[in-house]
């Protein structure tokens, strides 16, 4: 009886697993659930929780799921996605590295009518990118340059404020969206003289972000670049009073330069800000040594993913909140966006510890 009722289960699945491909609603063909996804790197911890999750409920699902991730290095990314084309990937799901690089192998995707979801950053120059899930990226860089402007209650100061910008990754197309947004509140108090960049390494608008790039989202080579902002254009007791740092893995290079020239928390620390919730940078915050961080719920992009992929495995047309924003130099991608969160020390318990995001041992709580 007992192997009755699995083989009757086993049915079922198989049943329901393949009605996902008959019948549409306006989003063309059905599609097998065979999935490639490649995350850019192991080294930040973010990435491994996106690649994971999505991963494991794709697999909970009856799909087939082949995830690499690409040690950030482009031609490893390319070889990856070359393999899961080649071993009969329906739909693929790439964080790419550099997002101008992918156009001859998506090219090779499209000839086998394969799918292809930008995730969280996206793909540029090329026609064959079908939809982008990703958060609100202006809006990330929009909640660091408020907050930097509340704290400092820049509309009201009446002296100078030492003032230090670093921006993301060049090669990465949301780097751009998370300067902007911050820019876009901050540039007037620098052009108005309340902020001052004492290194000069203030950008005269958006398109100049690169100036101020760190490759790679590296914490060493931020870490660096704070260190010879730090002895350079800081002597004689002048102290740098606010950093805008587009990301944690940022954040962390450019606190420990703080730590290294001895700055203390609690007397001459200045505020920081951050994007990702990395269990370091939680960390950070709750010592005083990071201001804040704009929170990006993986788990619901993760969601988002899992929930347009069924939709494409069930031929129905795939949701999407926004089909203007995201221009890749070829067409617009069909968006899907999700609101980020600020997060400060006395919001820590109730948004990332008590939602199941962090343990509360994670952070030494």
């Amino acid at each position: 009886m007992t192997r009755l009722v699995a083989v009757a289960t086993a049915s079922l699945l198989a049943f329901s697993l393949g009605a996902c491909t008959s019948g549409t609603t306006g989003g063309g063909a059905a599609t097998a659930c065979n999935v490639g996804i490649t995350m850019p790197t192991r080294s930040l911890e973010r990435w491994i929780n996106d690649g994971e999750q999505l991963q494991s409920k794709l697999k909970a699902a009856g799909c087939t799921v082949d995830l690499q991730y690409a040690d950030n290095k482009v031609d490893q990314q390319i070889s990856q996605i070359q393999n899961q084309i080649a071993g009969g990937a329906k739909i693929l799901v790439i964080a790419s590295i550099d997002g101008t690089a992918l156009g001859p192998v998506l090219a090779e995707a499209a000839k086998q009518s394969i799918k292809v979801i930008a995730y969280d950053r996206l793909i540029n120059g090329s026609p064959n990118v079908d939809y982008y899930a990703t958060f609100d990226n202006y809006k990330v860089g929009n909640l660091q340059g408020t907050f930097l402007k509340e704290q400092l209650k820049l509309d009201s100061a009446t002296t100078p404020i030492n003032f230090e910008p670093f921006a993301g990754s060049p090669d990465d197309n949301n780097a751009k969206f998370f300067f902007s947004g911050a820019w876009d509140v901050l540039l007037p108090y620098v052009t108005k003289g309340t902020l001052v960049v004492p290194s000069g390494k203030a950008p005269k608008s958006n398109d100049e972000w690169t100036t101020i790039g760190i490759q790679g989202w590296a914490s060493d080579k931020s870490q660096a670049e704070m260190d010879n902002r730090l002895s350079s254009f800081y002597s004689g007791g002048k102290k740098v009073q606010a950093v805008l740092s587009p990301n944690d893995s940022l954040a962390i290079g450019i606190e420990a330069s703080l730590k290294s020239a001895g700055y203390k928390v609690g007397s001459d620390w200045p505020l920081i800000t951050g994007q990702d919730g990395d269990k370091a940078n939680v960390k950070a915050i709750l010592a005083g040594e990071q201001s804040m961080t704009v929170w990006k719920d993986t788990r619901k992009l993760g969601d988002r993913v899992f929930t347009m992929i069924q939709q494409i495995v069930k031929g129905e047309k795939v949701e999407v909140n926004d089909e203007k924003s995201y221009n890749n130099g070829v067409k617009v991608v069909p968006s899907y966006l999700i609101e980020p969160e600020v997060v400060t020390k006395d919001l820590v318990q109730s948004k990332l510890i008590d939602s199941g995001f962090l343990k509360a041992s994670d952070v030494g709580l």
